[in-house]
């Protein structure tokens, strides 16, 4: 069980820290286009990276299945190439940077909000140019809030189960995370091992959780 156990908890982690590092540069850039630039539709785009968020996972996993399947233009494509995601590892890679992803900007866009543009301007002024502004002035300070929103969002990858289940399956050695072992070993009526797993996504969950939230506190201090 122990051994078990923990090739589980390993692997769930190691996917779930590999979507994170994943959707990182993307959700910080779209973060800075959200909180410092307006355009038409502005809002249509908002509202499309927070759905993951308010939709049923299963939901969202259903459209990732339509879309990453071998009978779409995309996952056909993708299996020419040798890349297989429906039933994979890289299909919970996906599912958890699709449903963790909005949480990242949700905490990096109030971050970068935050940064008084009145500071970048006087960099400019002194003749930074914008990729140096941004990477030793906006970046760092908004630094706290996007690791916050990275451990967020690392955590709820640990914690996903509906999209990660219609894309990757629940195959244990293979696919199956912590939240479908937990799955699993209720429906065999194995609440022992059950409850052993819950505890190790408990202890997780609240260690991301508590260190977002002392970063937070300690960017509100400074």
């Amino acid at each position: 069980m122990f051994s078990e156990a923990w090739q589980i908890t390993l692997f769930s982690l190691t996917v779930a820290a590999g979507s994170t590092l994943l959707i990182l540069p993307f959700g910080i850039a779209l973060s800075w286009l959200l909180a410092r630039k307006e355009w038409p539709f502005k809002s249509i785009l908002e509202t499309l990276v927070l759905l993951p968020l308010v939709m049923p996972p299963v939901a969202t996993g259903l459209i990732l299945l339509k879309f990453f399947s071998r009978r779409s233009p995309l996952g056909r494509w993708l299996y020419e190439l040798g890349v297989e995601v429906i039933f994979d590892w890289k299909g919970v890679l996906l599912a958890m940077a699709v449903m963790s992803f909005p949480l990242l900007v949700r905490s990096a866009r109030i971050s970068f909000s935050e940064v008084n543009p009145r500071l970048e301007q006087i960099a400019a002024t002194l003749g930074a140019s914008k990729l140096r502004v941004f990477f030793t002035l906006t970046l760092p300070l908004a630094a706290k809030g996007i690791v916050a929103g990275a451990l967020l969002a690392f955590s709820r990858a640990v914690g996903e189960f509906g999209a990660t289940i219609l894309v990757a399956g629940n195959i244990p050695g293979r696919t199956q995370t912590l939240s479908l072992a937990i799955f699993n070993r209720v429906q065999l009526g194995n609440d022992e091992e059950a409850y052993a797993l819950l505890g190790i996504t408990v202890v997780l969950a609240f260690g991301a959780v508590w260190v977002s939230e002392w970063l937070v506190k300690a960017k509100k201090t400074i």
